[in-house]
């Protein structure tokens, strides 16, 4: 459950928090990501005053698909949480709060419920890695053929005919090459 009420919470002392523990089996993704392992770890609701300072660790897997050999794999993800979530709704009177000063805040529900599956979310967007890989040793494919070199280490090719055009280029290269 990603979603708390800290009306006894904006109620207490300044500096007053709970610990809720996070074992999330799944969540809605944006399009292209999706999660492998549930979410799992901490979060921390400080009453910070006029807010609540949300503080967390989370860790997850993502199903990805290795930037090398194109196998799926699996991406660890250790994500650090820290929001601010601000209220909506005055405590006492019940009036509604100008929210105009901070229009990208973080804001409590009408009923002090903090939501915190879109922040959670976006963290993990965030820390997505750019190129995954299986394994860290990962040959790739062939640039050739295109040949997954996993399944064969000691594929290789001829050399090829050099393109005309740098032929000349070619001979240098091989005369700078000859010893003197």
């Amino acid at each position: 459950m990603l979603s708390y009420n800290v009306a006894d919470l904006l109620r207490s002392a300044p500096g007053t928090s709970e610990r809720h523990e996070v074992a999330e089996p799944a969540l809605t993704m944006a399009e292209g990501v999706e999660l492998s392992d549930p979410i799992t770890g901490y979060v921390r609701l400080t009453n910070a005053g006029r807010s609540i300072l949300v503080q967390g660790h989370l860790e997850t897997a993502l199903a990805e698909q290795c930037s090398r050999c194109l196998r799926p794999a699996r991406a660890p993800l250790s994500v650090e949480l820290e929001e601010q979530a601000l209220p909506s709704i005055d405590l006492d009177s019940g009036l509604p709060l100008d929210t105009q000063d901070e229009p990208d805040a973080l804001r409590l529900s009408d009923h002090h419920e903090l939501d915190l599956e879109p922040a959670i979310r976006d963290a993990i967007s965030l820390a997505e890695p750019i190129a995954p890989l299986c394994r860290s040793d990962c040959p790739g494919l062939c640039e050739v053929c295109g040949l997954d070199l996993t399944d064969d280490p000691d594929h290789m090719h001829p050399d090829d005919e050099v393109d005309p055009r740098l032929a000349l280029l070619a001979g240098l290269r091989d005369r700078l090459d000859q010893p003197s």
